[in-house]
């Protein structure tokens, strides 16, 4: 038995993903499985993982499913209470495990932890802006603005997500904005202040530059929310709220690009929800 399953999704990260499982391998805390998922890649990906040997469990999608259906399928494979997520861009500090572990040790009550980070673009350190600092303990509010949990520093029970479910495969994008709501609605989300993870950005395959308008898949996730009868009236006021900024910007860039209908839907989207 292990305690820990890291599930690694990547697709065509050769060049970056060997950094991400030895990062892994590296850790101080050694009760762990490492499942890689391979969503479909055209390039070395299985090569690689495969020169690891016995220590990376490695499964392949047929195709490119998108990272939802990757961190599913490691979820769904895997065997350990608890559950850790790293993408294949970024990588852990050596006793990132180890910390969080600990965490829960001392504090059994807990679902669900992640750790601080540090930021790199384009090879260059850089430092977060106010707006993407980490709450911890209720996070639900805060996070309707933008995610404020990242995959690669979170560690969940894996009892927290047979409660609130896997990771929606339908959301091509802000698929982790969208559990981290299901989740801080119903659960405080702590924050390890230590910086034991490196997020890496700036390259041309990140989701975030390969969708535009992404407030569209934020709103989606919202409109969920609303029609699940999870939330107490403070958080169902918050998300009408933010919805309705949501709506506004994202509709004046239908109407401005043309999409005049698309515009009016979603300007309307939020009153009809409120009544």
């Amino acid at each position: 038995m292990v305690d820990v399953s890291v599930i690694i999704p990547t697709f065509n990260r050769q060049r970056m993903l060997g950094r991400a499982i030895s990062s892994v391998l590296d850790q101080t805390f050694t009760q762990y499985e490492v499942i890689v998922v391979d969503d479909g890649s055209r390039d070395g990906t299985k090569k690689l993982v495969t020169e690891f040997g016995g220590r990376v469990r490695y499964m392949a999608h047929p195709a490119n499913y998108g990272v939802s259906a990757a961190r599913n399928t490691g979820i769904k494979n895997s065997n350990a209470p608890f559950i850790a997520f790293l993408d294949s861009d970024d990588y852990w500090l050596p006793k990132k495990l180890e910390t969080q572990m600990e965490f829960f040790e001392k504090n059994p009550h807990a679902v669900a932890c992640q750790t601080g980070e540090t930021w790199i673009k384009n090879g260059r350190r850089v430092n977060p802006k106010k707006r993407h600092q980490k709450p911890s303990g209720d996070i639900f509010i805060p996070s309707l603005r933008l995610c404020l949990v990242s995959p690669s520093a979170v560690m969940l029970k894996r009892t927290l997500l047979e409660e609130v479910g896997l990771f929606d495969e339908t959301l091509p994008a802000c698929e982790d904005y969208d559990l981290w709501l299901r989740i801080g609605c119903r659960h405080p989300v702590y924050l390890i202040g230590q910086e034991l993870m490196v997020k890496q950005g700036g390259h041309a395959d990140q989701l975030s530059t390969a969708h535009s308008g992404m407030d569209r898949f934020r709103i989606i996730s919202m409109v969920k929310l609303l029609g699940s009868r999870l939330l107490n009236e403070q958080q169902r006021n918050a998300v009408l709220d933010e919805l309705k900024k949501k709506c506004g910007v994202y509709s004046a860039g239908c109407i401005k690009r043309g999409r005049i209908e698309e515009g009016r839907y979603y300007l309307d989207l939020p009153m009809k929800l409120s009544t």
